[in-house]
């Protein structure tokens, strides 16, 4: 039998190309559906607020993987006045921690629900960034800035984070030299300016010094087509385009997740 495996708030599929590689069946949940160019989303998607789901409906299940939308934790981490603001709103109770966290947790509540219909344990692994874990909890491990919880392995490679892009260091957040804005290629200095505020999330690698590098972000210093005034713009497709590709797991990750919790099956 093809394992199968439940991808939420599925994105580009950075998951689902690991485990689609690694022989699984995917079904995909997001409340919209990513396309930019040539990016899509590779498996069967279901159109869906993740927390309207219930967990009975994975018992067959053999993993779930997450990435729950990391904006507001990446937004605080900033160091802008108005991003401590908010912080401070929540520390103080002004705003409700719980609606936070409220897609985070959700993972975990469809976990222990999926265990509960299947009677044995469904393995979950979230991802988020570092920028997370003042609110959930410290994570256990991470692959650059890809910070990961739930049934993380016991043994996971050592990564070795890529220093430079173009002349351009990367840093995780809250580490000396981090910028929130980095993109390389010959369109660099004007990918800077139209994509304004977005963190970069730098990749590691294990094996291969070049592999999930940037790969696919090039191609957005096009713009996709759009006009001078729509493609400057916070709501753009460009820049919607660039932000889902920079939250986009790297394959080498998701692949090395996806082969540790394959189950033995008949080929």
């Amino acid at each position: 039998m093809t394992p199968l495996a439940i991808d939420l708030y599925a994105g580009l599929g950075g998951w689902t190309e690991g485990l689609l590689a690694e022989g699984y069946y995917v079904i995909g949940f997001d409340v919209e559906r990513h396309v930019y160019g040539g990016h899509r989303y590779p498996a069967q998607l279901v159109l869906q607020d993740v927390l309207t789901l219930h967990g009975r409906q994975f018992k067959d299940a053999s993993l779930i993987v997450a990435s729950p939308p990391c904006q507001e934790y990446s937004y605080m981490a900033m160091p802008w006045s108005r991003a401590k603001a908010i912080e401070a709103e929540y520390r103080s109770g002004v705003r409700d921690v719980k609606k936070l966290t409220a897609l985070f947790d959700a993972c975990f509540r469809i976990q222990r629900e999926a265990c509960e219909a299947a009677g044995r344990h469904i393995p979950l692994v979230v991802e988020n960034v570092r920028g997370a874990q003042p609110w959930v909890g410290r994570s256990r491990w991470n692959f650059g800035s890809y910070h990961l919880w739930g049934d993380v392995p016991a043994l996971m490679p050592i990564t070795h984070v890529k220093p430079k892009v173009g002349g351009i260091t990367f840093c995780g957040y809250g580490t000396p030299g981090y910028r929130p804005v980095a993109f390389n290629g010959t369109a660099e200095a004007r990918l800077r300016e139209d994509y304004k505020g977005i963190p970069h999330r730098p990749t590691g690698h294990w094996t291969n010094p070049a592999e999930n590098a940037d790969e696919g972000r090039k191609g957005f210093a096009a713009r996709l087509g759009e006009s001078e005034h729509a493609r400057t713009g916070s709501q753009s497709k460009a820049r919607k385009a660039a932000a889902a590709q920079i939250a986009k797991i790297p394959f080498t990750l998701a692949r090395y997740i996806a082969h540790t919790f394959k189950p033995g099956y008949a080929t």
